[in-house]
């Protein structure tokens, strides 16, 4: 079995060096062996971060709660009720959503299709060990391409297809910023004897990096400025987009819009590595073993689903996002009074100290 350092070691003494996006790629998802095929508990207080799924069932039902005021427009004989997920790790998520849809939207529970787009067999294992209470509503695809295929979902119903911290997971490379060329080179991965290290690339990707900076921003931008780009998610949100014939597209994730990504703060680009809730220094140690993610350019997602034909209906904060769905709740019985614990849940969801600060949500829809 390889470990994702051997297969990048192998690709590096072929090609002399090869794309960060290519090393994150194997880093991240080498078969059996990548850091989210190896383990399921990554996530969490014992694990190497938080997402909002993670602090509790809150996230889930308030997304139920909108996904089920979104499909009410169906008709009442309509069959099925059609929500597909990509990126649904261990499938907690997912069934936080059943959960509730279960109970408090029974008639259209009973014609409920709830599909995952999942690649990796082993994450689909994980999912369905969780998912067990609802394996008569679960299904799988390995890819938007499958998803489009399947009888009910796209072409005849309405379809809400949605991710959370999926696009941040894409691979991405890496433009830096030489001042005194005035010109972008791309970040790559070489070897200087046994050890993973940055070399410049020539690559035509770099000119990216001047449709994005202004001159008038390029002729003060420090030296090594860092940028990343990931045509991966672009591509992704283009596919996905195209399937959805009618309904819903949304990411949570987080990010920004492309004129927030020149910032004094981000002088060296928003990748991180994290391991057991810290964040690491070296993105090159370790592969396989840490969690590699960058902050998602949301006007270039944004863009991707507009070339495809979809109207962009909500851009906005988690925290705006959440807030407006416990507004509408709050004649549901399960939202009119929350319990201490999901007070405590939402908080951490919203507040800017916390889940609040960076997460945006984008929706787009086909009518």
């Amino acid at each position: 079995m390889k470990m994702p350092a051997a297969a990048i070691l192998e690709e590096i003494r072929k090609n002399r060096a090869i794309s960060f996006a290519r090393f994150m790629e194997l880093a991240l998802y080498c078969p059996e062996t990548g850091y989210y095929e190896r383990k399921s508990d990554n996530v969490g207080r014992h694990g190497d971060f938080i997402t909002s799924v993670s602090t509790g069932s809150l996230f889930g039902q308030l997304l139920a709660f909108q996904f089920a005021h979104w499909l009410a427009v169906a008709p009442a004989t309509a069959d099925p009720v059609v929500l597909a997920e990509a990126g649904a790790h261990d499938g907690r998520l997912a069934a936080d959503i059943l959960g509730w849809w279960q109970v408090h939207r029974p008639e259209s529970f009973a014609r409920m299709q709830y599909i995952i787009i999942e690649p990796s067999l082993r994450r689909r294992r994980w999912q369905e060990q969780t998912l067990l209470p609802f394996a008569s509503k679960v299904g799988w695809v390995a890819n938007l391409a499958e998803l489009e295929t399947q009888p009910s979902p796209s072409h005849h119903r309405p379809l809400v297809l949605f991710c959370n911290e999926l696009l941040d997971a894409f691979p991405v490379h890496r433009l830096g910023w030489d001042a005194t060329q005035k010109t972008w080179f791309e970040w790559g991965v070489g070897l200087e004897g046994e050890t993973f290290c940055w070399q410049k690339l020539s690559s035509p990707l770099a000119a990216s990096g001047s449709v994005l900076c202004p001159p008038e921003l390029a002729a003060v931008l420090p030296d090594g400025y860092t940028l990343e780009l990931s045509p991966a998610a672009e591509q992704w949100w283009y596919r996905a987009a195209k399937v959805l014939a009618h309904g819903k597209l949304v990411a949570i994730d987080y990010g920004f819009m492309a004129e927030e990504m020149f910032s004094p703060a981000r002088t060296r680009g928003t990748l991180r590595a994290y391991q057991r809730h810290q964040v690491t220094a070296d993105l090159l140690a370790q592969p396989g073993a840490q969690d590699l993610t960058a902050h998602v350019n949301f006007t270039a997602i944004q863009k991707a689903g507009e070339a495809a034909g979809l109207k962009t209906e909500q851009w906005c904060s988690q925290p705006q996002f959440l807030t407006r769905i416990l507004q509408q709740a709050v004649t549901e019985p399960a939202f009119a009074r929350l319990s201490a614990t999901q007070v405590r849940q939402f908080q951490t969801l919203t507040h800017p100290e916390h889940l609040g600060r960076a997460f945006r949500v984008l929706v787009q829809g086909r009518a």
